[in-house]
């Protein structure tokens, strides 16, 4: 996608340096600061504390950062440990654990000498593949906005929730991959960013669609449901960090509530993801892990003070007992359908398994 008109990607790989670059998110949108990642211990921090978001860019730092691992040792136990140490970073994302397995069953079996040169390749293609698959879910996406019915005027209303454009993916994104496409293609379109408390990563889409000029309009979590009755929405379309093979889907915390604003008026409600998202070895939604958070990310909320300098404001008293659920699950009945890299499929173990037939095999 596009920063100050120059396409950009938001990770870059410098194995020459045994490093990567990421833009630390945590930064955004006040700030566009790009972060040398350069050690196991610093992919790892990453991850944890949200300098990546979205569930394919996990995926992919996990990636290269087991490749920056192996430039610092390259023995067995290391590998082990070092698989260890960002398989736990966040429980969530199957794409974590994805790359992650991926990427050991292609080096472990090598001479550790062969092992750094075998992973920096192989995480380079899982970045590759990340890209080529969210354009093609733009690519399917965009058919399918094109005949969504508009219910107020020539402009096509688009809501998201939480962040899974270009900042959640190596580039492109997922849930805003037709967004893109459509703006792109000259389709009228407009986005209703939600906030997504309590880590506002609605901010960074905003951000994101201002930098790729889409129209857009930023709205509190709790103004969902009225936009939806006020006929002033025409669908709903987010990403996902994990989809049971049943076709119920883990997203930022505030999703279920969406879903269920949409089935009450009436609306479409899309579920946007690559295969490495889909957990085929997951029969439903309730075997999900959902992470559970500092709670400290609710009491203070972060922005800039009067002089334009980073600051945190505490909204509760430190010791206010407070839940911080990072994700919930939407039922599979409540998606209308899942958008992949194959087209679009029914949210059901038989919809999934036709985009995938191959998975029987796994």
């Amino acid at each position: 996608m596009n920063i100050d008109g120059i396409p950009t990607r938001t990770l870059r790989a410098h194995p020459e340096r045994r490093a990567i670059d990421i833009i630390d998110q945590t930064r955004l949108p006040h700030a566009l600061h790009w972060l040398r990642v350069a050690t196991l211990a610093e992919a790892a921090h990453a991850i944890r504390a949200m300098q990546v978001r979205g569930a394919p860019l996990i995926g992919a730092t996990a990636a290269y950062g087991l490749a920056i691992a192996l430039g610092q040792r390259s023995d067995d136990a290391w590998l082990r440990e070092a698989v260890l140490t960002l398989w736990e970073t966040r429980p969530t994302a199957v794409n974590l654990h994805w790359a992650l397995t991926r990427m050991d069953r292609i080096v472990a079996p090598l001479p550790p000498a062969e092992r750094e040169a075998a992973a920096w390749q192989a995480a380079t293609q899982i970045a590759d593949e990340d890209v080529a698959q969210n354009l093609a879910i733009g690519r399917h996406g965009l058919e399918l906005l094109r005949q969504l019915p508009r219910r107020q005027g020539s402009v096509l209303n688009v809501m998201t929730h939480c962040n899974a454009g270009w900042l959640a993916t190596v580039d492109g994104g997922t849930a805003l991959a037709p967004v893109y496409a459509a703006h792109d293609a000259g389709l009228p379109v407009h986005v209703w960013v939600s906030e997504t408390r309590p880590r506002n990563q609605g901010l960074l889409t905003a951000w994101e669609l201002a930098q790729h000029g889409v129209p857009h309009t930023l709205i509190a979590d709790n103004a969902a449901g009225i936009l939806m009755r006020e006929g002033r929405v025409d669908a709903v379309i987010v990403g996902a960090d994990r989809i049971a093979a049943n076709g119920d889907v883990a997203n930022k915390v505030g999703t279920y509530l969406k879903a269920l604003a949409c089935a009450d008026n009436g609306l479409p409600f899309y579920v946007a993801a690559p295969r490495s998202t889909i957990d085929f070895d997951l029969p439903e939604g309730k075997d999900i892990e959902i992470e559970a958070r500092d709670g400290d990310e609710f009491r203070r909320v972060h922005g800039l003070d009067a002089r334009g300098v980073p600051s945190a404001l505490q909204q509760l008293p430190a010791a206010e007992a407070v839940a911080n659920p990072a994700f919930d699950v939407t039922p599979a009945r409540l998606v209308s359908a899942i958008l992949t890299e194959r087209g679009r499929c029914a949210a059901s173990h038989a919809g999934l398994r036709q985009l995938y037939p191959e998975v029987a095999g796994d």
